[in-house]
């Protein structure tokens, strides 16, 4: 009768504990999908390259640009209206000037002032305007409102891009030589740190930034993109200076922290190549995404019909304020490109 008694009280053990584990694996898989984030539509449109994500917190307006379609777009999310200026090339990104009408862009040819009120557009530097094998690309501005954006092959075939930095009167310098395609670049909360992607090579560098002369240095290696994840693209930082990655061919935004180059978390969205971000909404938790409709096959193009749009996610924690290109100092004289030292 023990005997029997003690397996029974055994066997009552055994239940309890998988019933346990059981409960434990649900209310797990309940939890990861409540925490689980993805995008949803916010403005549908088909842009072929949707780019160069940014927030004028000024303003709370999202601009960001159609490569191909050489437009400069400018949504108004209370509204849900978006407006848009063509331009004479293609446009590789976009940022607001502290001049109030005033916005500078990076065209095929060099990087120009444009207004947005009269769309009047002026040149601020001609340089790489005899590189026809180049364009532009993706850029954003230093915590001393200089913009450094950088040129790409446009056949991508070959590292003839080099990194910029522009100032207020068009002065530029080269800083970082044999780039592919050159494209996310952000700063620390602090701005001492500088965090670059060049997209071939599936890795994100850091850079020591120095706030009295803008200059970097200690170029190392922080993230090393896993190849199925896809390909990192455009690039945005939190308040805790984590990075937020638009994966091309990886149907989503990626969070990777720098100081470990771990993969933290990913932002599912509904499109293939997922190509910028930027935090945006009056509290600064609302991630803005761009996206691309084009280099996918027939089958990609059915799975996802809203490719192109601007899709928005609130993945639970804020942005930081970008920064502004300062007041530009437009010259009719010949603007001179300084040389690499």
């Amino acid at each position: 009768m023990l005997l029997n008694k003690l397996k029974k009280n055994r066997i009552k053990v055994y239940v309890n504990m998988l019933l346990l584990m059981v409960v434990i694996m649900v209310f797990g898989a309940c939890k990861a999908k409540k925490n689980a984030v993805e995008a949803v539509l916010e403005y549908k449109i088909s842009a072929k390259l949707g780019e160069g994500a940014f927030w004028d917190y000024k303003k709370k307006q999202f601009i960001w640009v159609d490569i191909e379609k050489k437009r400069l777009h400018i949504y108004n999310p209370l509204k849900k209206e978006n407006r848009i200026i063509n331009v004479p090339s293609k446009i590789g990104t976009i940022v607001p000037s502290e001049e109030e009408s005033k916005v500078v862009v990076a065209l095929e040819d060099g990087i120009y002032v444009v207004n947005i009120e009269t769309e009047e557009i002026n040149l601020l530097s001609d340089v790489e305007a005899l590189v026809t094998e180049n364009r532009f690309n993706d850029g954003k501005c230093d915590p001393n409102g200089n913009l450094w954006v950088g040129s790409m092959h446009l056949k991508q075939t070959k590292p003839n891009g080099k990194l910029y930095k522009i100032d207020d009167h068009g002065k530029t310098t080269p800083m970082l030589e044999n780039v592919t395609i050159s494209n996310g670049i952000v700063w620390t909360k602090k701005g001492d740190v500088m965090y670059y992607i060049d997209t071939p090579t599936g890795n994100i560098r850091a850079f020591d930034f120095n706030l009295k002369t803008s200059t970097i240095s200690n170029e190392r290696i922080v993230v090393k993109v896993n190849e199925k994840d896809g390909f990192p693209d455009g690039m945005t930082i939190d308040e805790n200076d984590m990075l937020w990655v638009g994966m091309w061919n990886g149907n989503a935004v990626a969070q990777y922290n720098p100081k470990t180059g771990k993969l933290i978390s990913k932002i599912k969205v509904p499109a293939h190549n997922v190509t910028s971000c930027a935090f945006g909404g009056d509290n600064l938790d609302t991630l803005y995404i761009t996206t691309a409709s084009v280099d996918m096959t027939k089958e990609e193009r059915a799975k996802y019909p809203l490719a192109g749009s601007v899709f928005i996610a609130i993945p639970g924690v804020k942005g930081v304020k970008s920064s502004y290109f300062k007041k530009p100092v437009l010259s009719k004289e010949k603007l001179i490109v300084e040389q690499v030292k």
